[in-house]
């Protein structure tokens, strides 16, 4: 699954990036100048990918950065609430819970300050409240010191000394990551506008639950910053950490925030799309691998396949063993999280032929009956049969729900009339070409 990326524009004219994926209660990563890619971030940044499980996250590039304008290079703290309020006016927010790492965090805390009946939650990690916080220790003196030489000396030597990873691919990547983000020109812009910046007489007037987390060893923002921060928002919980790299962030925010909403059942008579998902061998799957690393593969299979029902607003079902059954109340969003299911595990099996999984996946729509958190009827015994017949790697459904997702730029092969099991009528059946997909 890769974020479909959309652009809001400012109310002084800036097109910003940003992407939303998941379902449920809203998350906003207030975007940081410098450091932030709506696509790269994907990849780069695992975080993303767990705290999509958490609810619906949104995140963007501020102005001069990733793929927002970045000949934009206004960083005052008014651009930066400008780009902000674009990103929430475009995804339709009410209210919201907002997370921002190192030098987002004013950012965070003034829009908290300002609209607190629309930031519901505050975490900031790594954060700080004005320019005393960091100015005058010596790695900001180095930062200084290296910041108008060589560009790739200074974003390596930033990785590797002046924030302290010691591993080689992470300095590589971070370097390279700054890089891609930024231009130089823009980056010093940037640091040389936010020792402006001075959130502390805001802190009294934050309302939202908040959590400040703060690594004990950072170097470019002592944990003194984040007690700072902590001591003046009311209430507010502090955690030091010991996670640079933030591996072990997401499972401290999902507690913060509580549990996400569990899906509502359908109710008697609602329209659903049905999926359903069906491994391929799994049981001559079991007597080669043995029991352990069998499940471990249905694990991994269930694990991609809930992924992309959090990301396509489906709701599971029930496990089926060998696969999932799932319901939508979106025919197109059901064929969107079949074509991801299918891309995702032609990813895996790629880095993993020795454990491929490949999987049947049927589609059918209806008016199901539910009933104790199930659904029962046609429409599900149909969008089974479906699934039955379709070969390993294909997404078969009926015309109805071609019809459905008509003008929504899926691509469709006729596979004609197939009788299927129980059924008196042949069904006329279509594949979706989803490795043709643009």
């Amino acid at each position: 699954m890769e974020p479909q990326v959309q652009y809001a524009k400012t109310s002084d004219g800036v097109n910003i990036a940003f992407a939303s994926m998941g379902e449920g209660p809203p998350l906003v990563r207030v975007g940081q100048p410098g450091v932030t890619h709506v696509q790269r971030d994907w990849t780069t940044f695992p975080i993303h990918q767990r705290l999509i499980r958490t609810g619906r996250l949104i995140w963007y590039d501020p102005r001069g950065t990733g793929l927002s304008d970045r000949d934009a290079v206004d960083f005052s703290m008014e651009a930066m609430m400008c780009d902000l309020e674009a990103v929430i006016d475009s995804t339709g927010l009410g209210s919201f819970a907002a997370l921002a790492f190192r030098n987002s965090v004013p950012m965070a805390v003034t829009y908290a300050a300002a609209f607190p009946d629309r930031v519901t939650h505050l975490i900031l990690i790594d954060g700080w409240t004005n320019s005393f916080d960091f100015i005058g220790t010596p790695t900001w003196e180095a930062h200084e010191a290296l910041i108008d030489k060589d560009w790739t000396l200074y974003t390596e030597t930033q990785a590797r000394v002046l924030v302290g990873f010691d591993d080689p691919r992470i300095v590589d990547l971070l370097g390279e990551h700054i890089r891609a983000c930024i231009e130089p020109e823009a980056y010093r812009a940037f640091c040389a506008e936010m020792r402006s910046w001075d959130v502390a007489a805001l802190l009294p007037e934050v309302k939202a639950q908040t959590l400040v987390l703060h690594n004990n060893n950072n170097r470019f923002y002592p944990v003194r910053a984040g007690q700072k921060l902590a001591a003046g928002i009311p209430d507010a919980r502090f955690l030091s950490i010991e996670d640079p790299t933030y591996q072990h962030v997401a499972p401290l925010v999902e507690e913060f925030l509580g549990p996400p909403e569990k899906p509502k059942s359908a109710e008697p008579g609602a329209f659903r799309t049905i999926l359903f998902t069906d491994m391929e061998g799994s049981t001559s799957l079991t007597q080669r691998l043995g029991d352990a690393a069998a499940q471990e593969v249905l694990r991994t299979h269930n694990t991609i396949v809930r992924d992309a029902l959090k990301a396509h607003a489906g709701a599971e079902t029930k496990h089926t063993g060998d696969g999932i059954m799932a319901s939508f109340t979106s025919a197109s969003s059901a064929l969107q999280a079949a074509v991801a299911i299918q891309k995702a595990l032609a990813d895996h099996n790629a880095s993993n032929p020795d454990t491929a999984i490949r999987v049947r996946i049927g589609l059918n729509a209806g008016e199901p009956v539910a009933e104790e958190d199930d659904l029962f009827g046609t429409a599900v015994q149909l969008a089974a049969r479906i699934c039955a017949h379709a070969e390993p790697g294909q997404v078969l459904l009926p015309e109805g729900v071609r019809h459905l997702v008509a003008g929504k730029r899926f691509l469709f092969a006729d596979i004609g009339d197939i009788a299927l099991r129980g059924f008196e009528d042949p069904v006329r059946l279509f594949e979706v070409r989803w490795q043709e997909d643009a």
